[in-house]
C-alpha cells in the first residue's frame, strides 16, 4: 500500500513569515521596552555602545565594541513555509541570515532553532531541514556551531545569527532621505503563492529559489553604491516594512504599483482567494496611514501588503540590476499622518 507523504505545511497553522505577531501587536507588547539598568550591587553593563536598538524595529541589533567594529545579531524562525524539509531549511536560513545583509553586514556564525514534534514527525526530516539551512549558510560563508532544541506541538525551525559591519557604513531603516529613489530586489508573491501550495499541493519552484536565494549580492551593492536606509521584506510586506521606515526616517514615500516585480502565478494565486491572513492584517494595520490614486485596488494593495518569507531588501537608492519602484519624498507630502502613496 502507498504511503501518502508527509506534508510539513499541514502540521501548522500558520507559514513562513506569515506567521509573525501583526506588526500594530508586537509593537504594542515591547513599548517601552528599553535597556535595563544594573541593580544595586550587580556587575555593570557590559562597556558596548548601542548603536541600533529597540527603537525603530530594525532587521538587527548594532553594538560598536572594542576596536570600533559593530557587531550585529538576530534571530528568526518560522513554522514550515513548503512541504520539503531540505527546502524549508534552506528558506530559513537565508531569511535568517538576511537581517544581516540589510544592514550592511557580514554573518560570521549561525546557530540552529528548533522546535520539532518528536511523536508526530520523524526526525529523519529534521535531519534534513537542518541539512538544508547548513548549506545556504555554508554558500553564505557563515559556520552552523551548534543551536538548541525543543519537543513542540508545531515544527519549528530558524537562526540565530551573528554578523560584523564597519559601524559608519549600516544601512539603517531610519536613515532614509527625501528624494531618492526605491529599489526592490527579489519579486513579491511569496505569499499568495505559498498559502496556494499549502492548499493545493501546486508547488511554486520560482517562488521556492527566490525565497532560499541570499541577500548577499544586493548588500553589496547597496553599500558600494553608497546606500544608508533599506530593510529586507518579510512579514509585513512591502507597505508595512516602507510604513516602518518612513516613520522612522521621518520621510514619506511613493509606490508605482505598476512598476513592482511580481513571481508568476502570483495574481491568479490572489484571485482565486489564496491570501494569507498576514498579508489582510498588514494592510489593515498601514492604512490609516496610506493613500491611493484612482484605479489602484484592494487587490493590489494585497499584494503589496502580501506577507514574504525571505524576500528582498527594499532600498532607498538604487541598486543596479534591480528595477525601481517609488521614491522618498519629505514629509507631509501626502497631508497630515499620511506615510504612503500608491499610484
Amino acid at each position: 500500500m502507498a504511503v501518502e507523504p508527509i506534508r510539513l505545511t499541514q502540521f501548522a497553522k500558520g507559514g513562513g513569515c506569515a506567521c509573525k505577531i501583526p506588526a500594530g501587536e508586537l509593537e504594542q507588547i515591547v513599548a517601552g521596552l528599553r535597556a535595563a539598568q544594573p541593580l544595586p550591587g550587580a556587575q555593570p553593563l557590559p562597556d558596548a555602545e548601542v548603536l541600533v536598538g529597540l527603537d525603530d524595529g530594525d532587521d538587527a541589533a548594532a553594538v560598536r565594541i572594542d576596536g570600533g567594529v559593530a557587531v550585529l545579531s538576530t534571530a528568526d524562525f518560522f513554522t514550515p513555509v513548503v512541504d520539503d524539509p531540505y527546502d524549508w531549511g534552506r528558506i530559513a536560513a537565508a531569511n535568517a541570515l538576511s537581517d544581516i545583509y540589510a544592514m550592511g553586514g557580514t554573518p560570521v556564525m549561525a546557530i540552529n532553532l528548533v522546535g520539532w514534534p518528536r511523536d508526530v514527525i520523524s526526525t529523519d526530516l529534521l535531519r534534513e531541514v537542518l541539512r538544508g539551512g547548513r548549506d545556504v549558510a555554508t554558500s553564505a560563508g557563515c559556520p552552523v556551531i551548534g543551536g538548541h532544541s525543543i519537543d513542540a506541538p508545531e515544527p519549528i525551525y530558524g537562526m540565530a545569527v551573528t554578523g560584523t559591519a564597519d559601524p559608519e557604513r549600516l544601512m539603517r531603516n531610519d536613515a532614509a532621505q527625501p528624494g531618492l529613489p526605491i529599489s526592490l530586489t527579489k519579486p513579491l508573491g511569496v505569499g499568495v503563492l505559498n498559502n496556494r501550495a499549502k492548499s493545493t499541493g501546486e508547488v511554486s519552484q520560482e517562488a521556492v529559489e527566490s525565497m532560499a536565494s541570499l541577500n548577499r549580492d544586493a548588500s553589496l551593492a547597496a553599500l558600494a553604491a553608497g546606500v544608508r536606509s533599506a530593510t529586507d521584506v518579510t512579514g509585513f510586506g512591502l507597505l508595512g516594512h516602507l510604513y516602518k521606515m518612513c516613520r522612522a526616517s521621518g520621510v514619506t514615500a511613493r509606490i508605482d504599483a505598476a512598476a513592482v516585480p511580481y513571481l508568476d502565478g502570483a495574481r491568479p494565486a490572489l484571485a482565486s482567494g489564496h491570501v494569507p491572513g498576514g498579508s489582510r492584517r498588514n494592510l489593515d494595520w498601514v492604512r490609516p496611514h496610506l493613500t491611493t490614486a484612482p484605479g489602484v485596488d484592494e487587490g493590489e494593495l494585497l499584494l503589496l501588503a502580501d506577507a514574504q518569507t525571505s524576500g528582498g531588501l527594499l532600498v532607498v537608492g538604487e541598486v543596479p540590476g534591480a528595477p525601481v519602484v517609488g521614491e522618498t519624498l519629505p514629509a507631509g507630502s501626502f497631508g497630515a499622518g499620511v506615510l504612503l502613496e500608491v499610484v
